[in-house]
C-alpha cells in the first residue's frame, strides 16, 4: 500500500489564510455565538481555531442548523445529492 503524504490541512495554503485585517486576535462574541435550530449558516473558516473545523472542501457552504452537540453545532449540508452533518464549532459559522 503506498503512504499517504498530507491529511485535511493539505493544499490550503491560500484557502485558510487571513486577511491583512483579520489577522490578531478573534472576537470573543463570535467564538461564543449562539444559533437556535433551523437557523441557515454559512461555514466560513476561522483559521486561527482549529478545534470543531471542518473539512475545508465545504468552505463557503449554507446550511440549517439540525442540533446542538457539546459546544458545537450539528450542521446540515447537501453535498452534490447527499444531505451530510458537520460537527462545527460556533466561531466557523456566520448567519445566513
Amino acid at each position: 500500500m503506498v503512504k499517504r503524504i498530507g491529511g485535511v490541512r493539505r493544499k490550503t495554503r491560500y484557502k485558510l489564510s487571513k486577511e491583512k485585517r483579520g489577522k490578531g486576535k478573534i472576537s470573543i462574541t463570535n467564538y461564543f455565538q449562539s444559533f437556535s435550530i433551523g437557523d441557515r449558516v454559512y461555514l466560513s473558516a476561522e483559521s486561527a481555531v482549529q478545534k470543531g473545523m471542518y473539512h475545508p472542501r465545504f468552505l463557503g457552504k449554507t446550511g440549517t442548523i439540525k442540533g446542538r452537540r457539546g459546544r458545537c453545532y450539528e450542521v446540515l449540508i447537501s453535498d452534490i445529492s447527499k444531505e451530510k452533518t458537520l460537527v462545527v464549532h460556533p466561531v466557523h459559522l456566520k448567519k445566513s
